[in-house]
């Protein structure tokens, strides 16, 4: 055991007793265990598989403490709200802050709450989620161990929430760790979105390590949005883990837009027939930032059908990698899977490493993947040139209509609106800088 991970073991020794819900007998254990797995494996290296392309010495070489929330550090958060979404969960480092937050009246039986209020008054509502770890991983079972608070969503059989869920996290504390732990329940035939955002009040750096576990069941439907708008000195590594009953449908909208180093492992599993998903994702990096999306879609079951659609954009020195995975059970007959993932690389020292995966055992299928990584075509520029555009502007242009397809698929006008604005100005910026160097 290397100094690192028996620090993470020694600081999980002395605030054990006081993260929330550590009376409980089954979560003081499922904690307890998260932590001898994690000080077993310690963190993934260049020789895991999964991990070959993301070195994570920046994170590995230095133990960040649980950020302490200071709730008084934030005062406004207009900033970061969308128009038309008036349900919103606030966190600062990590913890809930009432005070930012504003849950209108959700149709019963509904609830969206902090977790750690959830632990304190209703255990048993997340206890059937937190008894073990949702997937295996040196950052879910640290994530297990410290998890002191996030969101608890759940949605009643039947019932339809219309309007969006916002749950905001916003970082203030420089050279600290928060993990969040959210749970996102719908029953039988329920309907939810949920819009998970990360940002930065301040440009020190930290380590965030989120969990998201969502449930679906039997013919519910459940849409989820991840912002990551971490600032460009933060490191961000988030798990998405799914489960499908039979006929549910999941959509899942990564945007990957901060941090220095970010990964965002995105999995779902179909426990029924019949499931539906689509993981749609967009990732801008520049600099020298590094992101990294690793997708799993698991089809357990007959006539599941997945399509997913990820999309990069990157300048200067920055690198990517996508891995998307898909696994067509020797039971799973008549799946229909399709992958896509296509890279813009606005740079000569940009660098992408795309691997698409099908692993097939059942012989009734329809399924396809494929990957790209070019350039801005020429002669696209040149025929907007034509016309009497600018080289920086019809570069602009051509880079936004690269990223539309996945922006077009943002159900929520003031997300979308939001992203496309960010778009914009990051380009603005990049010409800026290239004008001065």
């Amino acid at each position: 055991m290397n100094e690192t991970i028996e620090r993470y073991v020694a600081e999980f020794r002395a605030q054990a007793t006081r993260l929330p819900g550590a009376r409980l007998p089954w979560l003081a254990a499922a904690r307890e265990g998260a932590i001898e797995r994690f000080a077993r494996q310690g963190f993934p290296t260049l020789r895991d598989e999964a991990w070959k392309y993301t070195a994570l010495g920046p994170i590995e070489k230095k133990v960040f403490p649980l950020a302490q929330a200071d709730l008084g550090k934030v005062s406004e958060v207009g900033a970061w709200l969308l128009e038309d979404v008036p349900h919103r969960l606030v966190f600062v480092d990590g913890r809930y802050a009432p005070a930012l937050s504003r849950v209108g009246a959700l149709p019963a039986p509904s609830l969206a709450d902090s977790l750690a209020e959830v632990l304190a008054r209703a255990p048993h509502l997340a206890e059937p989620y937190l008894r073990e770890a949702p997937a295996a991983g040196a950052f879910v079972e640290l994530n297990t161990a410290f998890m002191a608070d996030g969101a608890f969503v759940q949605v009643g059989e039947g019932v339809i929430v219309e309007e969006p869920i916002h749950l905001l996290f916003v970082s203030t504390t420089a050279g600290c760790v928060s993990h969040p732990r959210n749970l996102v329940v719908a029953a039988d035939g329920a309907a939810v979105t949920v819009v998970e955002h990360y940002v930065a009040l301040g440009g020190g750096g930290y380590f965030t390590n989120a969990v998201t576990q969502i449930a679906a069941g039997r013919g519910a439907r459940v849409e989820h949005y991840k912002v990551q708008q971490e600032n460009v000195k933060a490191f961000h590594i988030a798990t998405v883990v799914a489960r499908q009953e039979a006929g549910s449908r999941f959509d899942s909208h990564s945007l990957s837009l901060g941090a220095e180093l970010a990964r965002n492992d995105i999995a779902t599993r179909f426990d029924g027939t019949g499931c539906e998903t689509t993981l749609n994702g967009l990732y801008v990096v520049a600099g020298r930032q590094h992101v990294d999306h690793h997708t799993t879609i698991d089809h357990a079951r007959p006539r599941g059908t997945s399509r997913e659609f990820y999309r990069g954009i990157l300048d200067d020195r920055a690198r990517a990698v996508f891995t998307g995975r898909i696994v067509v059970h020797k039971d799973a007959q008549k799946t229909d899977a399709g992958q896509i993932n296509h890279n813009l690389l606005l740079s000569r020292d940009a660098e992408v490493d795309t691997r698409p995966q099908l692993e097939i055992y059942a012989d009734d299928v329809k399924c396809s993947h494929g990957a790209t990584v070019g350039q801005l075509d020429d002669n696209m520029l040149f025929y907007l040139r034509t016309r009497g555009l600018e080289e920086g502007h019809a570069r602009d242009l051509l880079t936004y209509a690269f990223a539309a397809e996945v922006l077009e698929r943002i159900r929520i006008r003031s997300l979308r609106n939001r992203t496309e604005r960010l778009m914009v100005e990051r380009m603005a910026e990049a010409e800026r800088l290239k004008e001065l160097v």
